[in-house]
């Protein structure tokens, strides 16, 4: 059996499905891997250093999986053959996806994002494993962005309070961007629609924020909010919004725009020099006056909304995915050393998102 690892071409993907270290774990278990030619030279990983692992450098799309970081090209899926594999973020949620390409073309095809949310799919979870890095660089822009120190600082001169964080969507970035801001030294609150997660944000040391919304999805994610409830949850926020400096947003709807959170009104009423970090840029942001991709001053606020933020940490980005991609191939490996994925298995069957079986 054979997987190929791809150089990526989206613009300002940094980051390479496999490093060295996983490269050699699989070929450890008879996997021959085949990279393509500075695959991981933007993740700064030159070649010789995957053959030293025991790959070999040639056309990754001549083997039985390929492997990959972003959703492919069209090009790209017309390298791919019927009846090839192929794992990597393929944003199956997205209207513009590409999975009906794949489907026509008879590849079968496993969006790491649709792997469920359960115990033992952990170490395959790659929203969450990337959620990490962008709630911990979040915060890295934030302070870089502030006008204010983090910590409280005592110096002769008198004594600075502390910065007051507050984020909005306590998932896993959620959670990294608060025990992060709150390891800089700033005074940290979280606030989601989740109340379970409430005992979370409190375990990293931050304040939990209630306004007496609950709206618990499925899958770890909130459900939509109500038109009444969303008009009560906007007023609430622009009235608490105010009160801080930083104010950070990672709140997500699968499949939906990302619930606008911050107004044009609670922004005009923070306090100049205040930053805002959306995170969910991607999918229209979390603040009304979000430009994504773009960091803007709007009443003295500073408001940013980078992309992709993993592939700004490429190294450590590309480590963690590299995991995730070993332990879903370990899954699907069979006792003869080859690719038999079992398909009653729920993390199988929810990953996979195009195979012959399912078009029939």
């Amino acid at each position: 059996m054979s997987v190929g690892v791809v150089r990526e071409t989206a613009d300002g993907e940094r980051r390479v499905a496999l490093v060295p270290k996983v490269v050699a774990s699989l070929v450890g278990k008879g996997v021959d891997v085949i990279v393509e030619s500075g695959a991981g030279i933007d993740a700064l990983i030159p070649d010789s250093q995957y053959v030293d692992a025991g790959a070999t450098i040639g056309d990754p799309y001549s083997a039985d999986v390929v492997l990959r970081v972003a959703p492919p090209s069209d090009d790209e899926i017309a390298k791919l053959r019927s009846g090839q594999k192929l794992i990597g973020f393929l944003a199956p949620r997205n209207a513009d996806n590409k999975i009906g390409a794949l489907k026509a073309a008879g590849v079968e095809a496993y969006a790491v994002e649709a792997i469920p949310r359960i115990s033992r799919a952990q170490v395959m979870d790659a929203l969450s494993s990337q959620g990490n890095v962008s709630g911990y660089k979040s915060v890295i822009l934030a302070a870089e962005e502030s006008t204010r120190f983090f910590p409280m600082l005592t110096t002769a001169a008198g004594t600075v309070k502390p910065a007051t964080v507050l984020v909005l969507g306590v998932g896993v970035a959620g959670l990294q961007a608060l025990a992060t801001a709150k390891r800089l030294g700033a005074r940290t609150t979280g606030y989601d629609v989740r109340p379970e997660v409430a005992e979370q944000v409190r375990s990293v040391g931050a304040q939990w924020l209630d306004l007496g919304i609950e709206a618990a999805g499925e899958g770890g994610y909130a459900r939509e909010l109500t038109d009444e409830e969303r008009a009560q949850q906007q007023q609430a926020l622009e009235d608490a919004i105010k009160g801080f400096d930083v104010v950070i947003t990672t709140a997500l709807v699968p499949g939906r725009p990302a619930p606008r959170l911050v107004t044009a009104g609670a922004v005009e009423g923070m306090k100049a020099g205040s930053v805002v970090i959306d995170l969910a840029g991607e999918t229209g942001g979390n603040c009304e006056l979000t430009e994504p991709g773009q960091t803007v001053v709007k009443h003295d606020v500073t408001i940013a909304s980078p992309l992709n933020l993993p592939a700004t940490m490429p190294e450590h980005s590309s480590e963690l995915y590299s995991k995730n991609l070993l332990a879903l191939i370990e899954l699907m490996l069979g006792e003869n050393g080859a690719i038999t994925p079992d398909f009653d298995d729920e993390v199988l069957a929810a990953a996979c998102v195009t195979r012959e079986e399912a078009s029939a």
